[in-house]
């Protein structure tokens, strides 16, 4: 086909759009693929975490039940709130006479932060 003074080959302008057309398909299964790995890293990220969230559901089922049991109750109450069922003998140990009772220990106090100005105050001036 001639075109003026141009030559235009039909063959070679089909070769080059099935070359573009395959360059697109191309290009367009590339980040159809990045979009594929970037969704299934996110699934696998989120399976975990339903995972972890269902453990730790687990555990605090479990630890709710342990805590709630009547045993559990019953050896809180005895242990630790001092109760006593009817008919038993109450027994708190009492320290030796003359004995020193354990020192408690004090709370350390807290040091206040200073920022850098107020350092080179001190350090310059002693204020």
């Amino acid at each position: 086909m001639k075109l003026g003074p141009l030559h235009i080959n039909l063959r070679r302008v089909g070769i080059f759009v099935a070359i573009g057309i395959l360059l697109a398909l191309v290009m367009d299964f590339n980040s159809r693929m990045e979009e594929l790995v970037r969704l299934q890293n996110q699934a696998a990220t989120v399976r975990a975490e339903g995972t972890a969230v269902m453990v730790t559901q687990s555990a605090l089922q479990t630890q709710a039940a342990q805590a709630t049991s009547i045993s559990a109750v019953e050896q809180y109450a005895r242990e630790q709130a001092r109760m006593a069922q009817p008919g038993d003998n109450v027994v708190i140990p009492l320290p030796v006479p003359g004995s020193t009772p354990p020192p408690t220990p004090s709370p350390t106090p807290a040091y206040s932060t200073l920022s850098n100005w107020e350092i080179w105050m001190l350090y310059l001036f002693g204020k």
